[in-house]
């Protein structure tokens, strides 16, 4: 069996020693770091996330930092979103676009202080776009990548087990706020956030030397609620209508297309990048959008890793760019990037590694198959 080979361009998170030792059976690259992709049980692992508590190793949603005089105009320079009401311990969810208004990222912005923001970031490298523009724009801001490393605990029981760690206040936490915590004096931010529906919370570990200290803590407080590792959940994120973004953008789409557009404001200042693109396209109506795929057949199809052509009457009008077993409508499901023209419920032909497969546009979330 092929094993990754020793390579400074991949790193360890700190929580990987621990993630081994619980039996994590792939790896992938994110963000020059590796995330575990499955220990070896992926329904399990899904009816873990949905009907219970699941701890997760994030540690590759890396934190990009802005200090300085400049930091809050240079966050709002990058945002396409109004970010002049936003308080300390509050987080937004924003969609990055470069000058052509397409999306390079999607992160979770956090005002850790008026003068300190971090860019909890997807699969791109925002360090080096958010210095450029800092030096292009004569700002005072120092752009860097500190020692944070969240640590996602997900599912309906999460609660339960974050409270015991913490105490009932973590029960107030709006969605995306955060707040300091100490645990045994291990330094963190909790946050009311992570990717997936079934709510949940992470922890952004500020010293990496106490990541497996972290992991056993969560591990054995939430040993009462059956809690075991896991990770982002394709059939629960594909479910649910979560985005990944690089999986299922490509270097065309902006954020009207794949239903990001409650992100964007149109009246941010003029100097936010992309906003002229963007106040375009929302004028003009964007060519694609994105629409749920329910494919025939009742066998679990392998997941795919290109996107695959969809056919109407013969003529492509799009892409699916996902897909994955759905252990809830037990149909194989993914998501679309189709024509305008394209509704739900009309039914579509996917053409997948030669073969031919029927299916039906659907809403996003999946609702029934």
């Amino acid at each position: 069996m092929a094993t990754i080979a020793p390579t400074t361009r991949l790193r360890k998170s700190p929580f990987y020693d621990s993630v081994m030792a619980d039996g994590a059976t792939s790896m992938m690259p994110y963000n020059q770091m590796m995330l575990p992709g499955g220990f070896g049980d992926p329904e399990s692992e899904y009816r873990r996330l949905t009907e219970g508590v699941s701890m997760w190793d994030v540690a590759c949603e890396r934190q990009i930092q802005l200090q300085g005089p400049d930091a809050a105009r240079l966050a709002q320079i990058l945002c396409p979103r109004d970010l002049s009401k936003n308080v300390v311990g509050q987080g937004r969810y924003v969609a990055l676009c470069n000058h052509r208004g397409t999306i390079i990222n999607d992160p979770v912005l956090l005002k850790v202080a008026d003068d300190c923001y971090w860019f909890s970031i997807a699969d791109s490298d925002i360090g080096l776009w958010a210095s450029s523009i800092a030096a292009e724009r004569g700002l005072d801001v120092e752009v860097s990548e500190p020692d944070v490393s969240p640590l996602a605990v997900q599912g309906p029981k999460a609660a339960d087990v974050v409270a015991s760690i913490f105490g009932e206040w973590v029960r107030d936490l709006k969605y995306f706020a955060f707040a300091d915590a100490d645990l045994d004096g291990i330094a963190l931010k909790v946050a009311r956030s992570g990717w997936s529906k079934q709510g949940g919370f992470e922890f952004y570990l500020m010293d990496g030397s106490r990541g497996a200290d972290l992991w056993n803590i969560v591990k054995e407080a939430g040993r009462p609620w059956g809690i075991g590792p896991g990770c982002p959940n394709p059939s629960e994120r594909i479910e649910n209508g979560l985005l990944s973004w690089g999986g299922d953008t490509d270097v065309h789409t902006n954020p009207f297309e794949v239903r990001l557009d409650r992100f964007v404001d149109l009246d941010v200042p003029d100097d936010v990048i992309g906003i002229h693109a963007l106040r375009r396209i929302a004028l003009e109506g964007p060519t694609r959008h994105q629409l749920g795929v329910v494919l025939d057949g009742d066998l679990p199809q392998p997941s795919h890793d290109q996107w695959y052509d969809i056919v109407v009457h013969g003529t492509k009008v799009g892409d699916m760019t996902n897909g994955t077993w759905s252990f809830k409508l037990e149909r194989n499901i993914g998501f679309g990037l189709v024509s305008v023209n394209c509704n739900v419920g009309d039914h579509v032909q996917v053409h997948k590694s030669g073969n031919v497969i029927q299916g039906q546009l659907s809403p996003i979330p999946f609702t029934t198959a």
